[in-house]
């Protein structure tokens, strides 16, 4: 889901696409890399959704029973927090940002990079253990509340409140 990129690295998902039988995908969103995801995904159960929003976007992700991130190079993967703030379990590759918001086995699994199996392995585990899915979709859920724009201007005021004490407190000259 979101833009699709060649940075984004979507082509990885597809032995994570073949390793689990019965498994579909679905790419939502638009961008530059589209027809080429097009040509490396063709007779593969791939379904290209297009661009949404919203509600609608909003189900997408929360009717999926996994949202697989393979990016080695996002900063931070807001992607990711959508993902979560619906409720879904994600993958992810242990790089850039992405550890600061994704606790493997607490709120969805990480992977190494460098690792071509890992994604698989983190996948497959996810989906073989319903009940693991439901806490870790629990936890994301929580995790993406943090992120908030409501915990950031609480965050963001605590601060001021932090400034505003330490002046008052220092010595008049």
């Amino acid at each position: 889901m979101g833009r699709l990129g060649a940075e984004k690295e979507i082509d990885r998902i597809k032995p994570v696409l073949e390793a689990i039988p019965n498994a579909r995908l679905a790419l939502v969103g638009d961008g530059p890399h589209r027809q080429a995801l097009e040509q490396h995904f063709a007779g593969t159960p791939t379904n290209f959704v297009g661009y949404l929003q919203g509600l609608d976007l909003a189900s997408a992700f929360a009717s999926a029973d996994a949202f697989v991130f393979p990016s080695r190079t996002e900063t931070l993967g807001l992607v990711l927090l959508e993902a979560m703030a619906a409720g879904c379990p994600v993958v992810a590759a242990r790089s850039g940002g992405i550890p600061d918001i994704v606790q493997d086995g607490v709120n969805g699994y990480l992977f190494e990079p460098t690792d071509e199996q890992g994604a698989i392995a983190a996948t497959q585990r996810l989906l073989a253990y319903p009940e693991e899915r439901d806490t870790l979709r629990q936890n994301a859920r929580r995790e993406a509340e943090r992120w908030g724009w409501a915990a950031a201007t609480r965050q963001l005021q605590n601060y001021y409140k932090a400034v505003a004490y330490s002046q008052s407190m220092s010595p008049a000259a």
